[in-house]
C-alpha cells in the first residue's frame, strides 16, 4: 500500500483529511492486519502528536476520513459529528436500479449477533434512529451509482439503506449485498466529500477522486462532474 502521505487531500494546524484507501480498517482488527494506527506516526508533519481519527469508515469504504491534529480540535470535531453538523457525501453502486430518481430513507438501526453470522446492524423499530438522502447519478449495465448524503451516522447506515431502502446491496459488500465477486474485488462505496465547518475559520473540508474500482465498473468522475459532486 502507498504511503498515507501520499493520500493527504486537507491539512492545517487542526485537521487532516486523507483519502483513505478501500482495505485499510480505521482500528486495528483481531486478525493483525495492518491498520490506520500503524501509518500515524508518518502523519505528524511537524507536530509531536499524532493525529486521530474523528469518526470512523468502514474497513472496505474509501475515501474522505477526518483526523485532528491536537486534543482540542478532537473534541470540537466529535460534538460536530454527534451533532450533526459536518456535511458528508458518499457514492455507491448497487446492485440493481432503484424506480425512483431520488428520495429519503428513514430506518432506524439495530445491531444483532448471531453465532453463525457473527454482527451485523438491521433495520428494527427498536434501533437508532438513522436518515438518509439519496439520489440516482447514472445507470449501467443492470447497476445504478447513486449519491448518499447521510444526515445520522450510525454503522453500516449507508449500507443496510442500500438494502432495506433500495432494495439493493451495494456491489462488493460482503455482508449486506451479494460480496465480492472475487478476491481482490472492492466494495463500491466511496466517502466522496467532508466538511466540518469551524465558526469564523473556512471549513475543513476535501473532495476524494473516485477509485479505479468504479471507473472499472462503468461510472467515471465525469458522471460526479456533471452531477455537481
Amino acid at each position: 500500500m502507498a504511503l498515507l502521505t501520499d493520500h493527504v487531500l486537507f491539512i492545517d494546524g487542526e485537521a487532516l483529511i486523507l483519502d483513505k484507501p478501500a482495505g485499510l480498517p480505521v482500528d486495528a482488527p483481531r486478525d493483525g492486519s495492518i491498520a490506520l494506527e500503524n501509518h500515524l506516526a508518518s502523519l505528524t508533519f511537524g507536530f509531536q502528536r499524532w493525529p486521530l481519527p474523528v469518526h470512523r469508515l468502514d474497513r472496505d469504504t474509501s475515501g474522505c476520513l477526518l483526523l485532528a491534529r491536537n486534543p482540542k480540535a478532537h473534541k470540537r470535531f466529535a460534538a460536530a459529528f454527534e451533532a450533526g453538523t459536518v456535511t458528508k457525501r458518499y457514492v455507491a453502486v448497487l446492485e440493481g436500479v432503484p424506480e425512483e430518481n431520488e428520495g429519503t430513507i428513514e430506518l432506524s438501526l439495530k445491531k444483532v449477533s448471531t453465532a453463525a453470522q457473527g454482527w451485523r446492524m438491521i433495520a428494527a423499530k427498536a434501533g437508532k434512529p438513522a436518515v438518509t438522502h439519496w439520489r440516482k447519478l447514472a445507470e449501467k449495465d443492470g447497476r445504478a451509482l447513486i449519491a448518499f448524503t447521510p444526515e445520522t451516522g450510525r454503522t453500516h447506515q449507508i449500507r443496510v439503506h442500500a438494502q432495506h431502502g433500495l432494495g439493493f446491496g451495494i456491489v462488493g459488500d460482503p455482508v449486506y449485498g451479494d460480496g465480492p465477486t472475487s478476491s481482490k474485488a472492492a466494495m463500491l462505496l466511496h466517502s466522496r466529500f467532508l466538511s466540518m465547518p469551524r465558526g469564523d475559520k473556512p471549513a475543513a473540508e476535501a473532495t476524494a477522486p473516485l477509485p479505479a474500482s468504479f471507473i472499472a465498473a462503468g461510472f467515471g468522475p465525469e458522471i460526479l462532474d456533471d452531477a455537481g459532486l
